[in-house]
């Protein structure tokens, strides 16, 4: 992923060349590559390059338009050839992707941002009209930060150089971190109140005294995909997952991807080989990384990934998360030395470091997203609830009896569940594991409910699409919320990509019948249907994978000295967020063995973690949480137990 950055003095005065030194600097490790800079009367403009495509290493940024806009834009655009075919008389097949960006945006003005498909973030300076414009692809995995006062505008790829290098503590944003504590932040915010993000499928407009975000582009809830037959439905999607996958292994360096052994990432292994052994996948090489822990006995994922492994007739590069404590370790080395602009850290940053400097990879596909978009949860809500809003009451009754056979409770219950989906959130009642944890501060709580609880939504009746449509959307924003959240790596410098975030594979998923997805008895239905003989059928017919958590009880037992020192003094207990006592006591029951929400135990000490990081770094005001300084030289104890637990 590239990087660009901009500021704009509202009065005309040039940005200070020491400012620009620093934000240059620390913006460099994530684009290596090129480099490329614009200075004019009041503003700069920098971009920082990343290459993974021949077209891009063409390309020099800032582009500057004949109109003398000038552009910067990260992404990769998937359907290069449909746009030139529309703009021949003035692009190529040579030019980059930026150059065919810049004349849509000659052509078309904001409409050209729904006609761009693909993962991208897009700044545009128009000098003549004194405004700038940012915006971000439909799904949002590129990041674009910006702040704005009465003063100056500044945006940047990276949110690190937004808080450094402001010269001013920063207030916490209470709702990201609550989002973050329990799924994820909306897509706008950031930790830090003042610093927006640009939301998924918006452009943003500023100016000297002009804020306004603007939606472009959304799913429609009015497409349909109808077949007569399985097989037609089956045929479609082979085609657009290959598709999906195809975008995503064009590159002119080795890929690497993930392969966990689960059918998500098996798909993608498997269906890329076919790609390029057919000659129609543009990359030289394909590698596969996999994780096991053999020690664990919920997680057996060796024998799986191996398959896929013997298919493809080579063997992916292997790591062992549990017997070495290296490993495990090494998605928390990063001290206080270095700083933290968001909670949680570049999660396998380290682990793909191991192969990915010796063999040329710069692009890692993930297989995030398979679960909320195939059909992965074995719900039978999305079918039922269309039924009863189409009034076809005989086929719900059908349903309902096939899905409590299956799930084994009276059809009454099934359907009093499905009822409550249409009510209020308010009244709906909440299913007890997202229930905020009890060691939240009752304040927070009552403040922040919504976020803590997932911006849970009711599904409508009328007038947002069928039912089924809702619920999808609803997952995919919780995706969008997700990348949001994710931290551009570098050391080494790699691009992630999402096959199961591709527009054109979600739209169709979107549109097709719910019963496609979901069966009785047959989660993923379509999918696994569409790739038998493609993936291995011991992958394809497998039970869903165990949520893994007893290696984080493990390690609060055997660290428990640290994690108690922790628990007695803790930053997000002086500013409002934690009940220290209550945390403590659920860290004993871990301890114990007993049941505890292991996730949002973990994540509350990864915020403690991050906490402290940005009081060492003077982010944080101390004026609620002076008392905590004593403690901050003893955070390496404490790491150490972030470290294990992330591991």
């Amino acid at each position: 992923m590239s990087v660009q950055f901009g500021r704009w003095n509202f009065a005309g005065e040039t940005p200070a060349l020491e400012y620009v030194e620093k934000v240059s600097a620390s913006i460099a490790p994530y684009g290596p590559d090129s480099s490329g800079s614009y200075s004019r009367s009041g503003i700069c403009i920098l971009y920082r390059g990343f290459h993974t495509t021949k077209e891009s290493r063409r390309e020099k940024q800032p582009h500057i338009c004949p109109s003398g806009a000038v552009l910067t834009w990260d992404g990769r655009l998937d359907n290069r050839e449909d746009l030139i075919g529309e703009l021949h008389e003035v692009v190529t097949l040579e030019d980059g992707d930026a150059a065919i960006v810049a004349s849509a945006w000659e052509r078309w003005g904001t409409d050209c941002f729904a006609k761009l498909i693909g993962d991208w973030a897009l700044t545009i300076w128009n000098p003549r009209l004194r405004s700038l414009i940012l915006a971000k692809d439909p799904i949002g995995p590129r990041h674009l930060y910006y702040s704005f006062d009465d003063k100056r505008i500044t945006w940047c790829t990276v949110i690190d150089p937004l808080v450094l290098f402001a010269d001013k503590t920063f207030k916490l944003c209470e709702e990201y971190i609550a989002g973050w504590l329990s799924l994820y932040p909306a897509t706008h915010l950031t930790p830090y109140v003042g610093i927006q993000s640009v939301p998924p499928a918006s452009c943003v407009f500023l100016g000297q005294r002009k804020h306004i975000v603007a939606k472009y582009w959304d799913f429609d809830p009015g497409k349909k995909v109808r077949y007569r037959s399985d097989a037609e439905y089956e045929e479609h999607f082979r085609a657009v997952f290959s598709e999906a996958v195809q975008r995503r292994i064009s590159s002119d360096t080795p890929i690497l991807a993930e392969l966990s052994g689960g059918v998500d990432s098996s798909s993608i292994v498997c269906v890329a080989d076919d790609l390029i052994h057919r000659g129609t996948g543009q990359t030289s090489r394909l590698d596969t990384i996999s994780y096991y822990n053999d020690s664990e006995p919920n997680w057996n994922e060796r024998r799986y990934f191996a398959k896929v492994e013997q298919r493809r007739g080579r063997i992916g590069y292997h790591i062992d998360v549990g017997t070495d404590g290296s490993q495990s370790k090494t998605n928390f080395e990063i001290g206080n030395e270095t700083f933290l602009a968001v909670p949680g850290c570049a999660q396998s940053a380290a682990r793909v470091a191991m192969s990915s400097q010796a063999r040329g990879n710069r692009v890692l596909l993930s297989g995030i997203g398979g679960d909320e978009v195939m059909g992965g949860v074995p719900t039978p809500l999305p079918e039922l609830e269309d039924l009863f809003v189409q009034g076809r009451f005989c086929a719900l009754a059908g349903q309902l009896k096939k899905w409590a056979l299956l799930k084994r409770k009276p059809w009454f219950h099934l359907c009093l569940e499905t009822a409550r989906t249409f009510f209020p959130v308010t009244a709906a009642r909440l299913p007890s594991q997202r229930h905020p944890p009890r060691w939240y501060s009752l304040h927070f709580t009552k403040s922040h409910w919504t976020a803590l609880t997932g911006y849970r939504r009711r599904v409508r009746l009328f007038g947002s699409g069928l039912p089924s449509f809702q619920e999808s959307v609803n997952a995919i924003n919780g995706l969008r919320r997700q990348l949001g959240c994710k931290r551009l790596s570098f050391e080494p410098t790699y691009e992630t990509r999402y096959p199961y975030l591709d527009r054109s594979l979600l739209e169709f998923m979107l549109a097709l019948p719910p019963e496609q997805l979901v069966r009785p008895g047959q989660r993923r239905s379509l999918m696994r249907r569409a790739l038998v003989g493609i993936v291995p059928a011991e992958i394809l017919h497998r039970k869903q994978k165990a949520f893994v958590c007893r290696a984080p009880l493990v390690s609060i037992a055997e660290q428990w000295t640290a994690l108690t020192g922790m628990a007695q003094d803790m930053v997000s207990s002086s500013i409002g967020i934690v009940d220290q006592r209550l945390l403590f006591e659920d860290l004993e029951k871990a301890r114990q063995g007993e049941q505890v929400p292991v996730v949002s135990l973990i994540r509350t000490i990864q915020i403690e973690y991050w906490l402290r990081n940005l009081v060492v770094w003077g982010i944080l005001s101390r004026t609620r949480c002076a008392e905590c300084l004593p403690q901050l030289n003893t955070n390496r104890e404490i790491e150490e137990v972030f470290r294990s637990l992330r591991g």
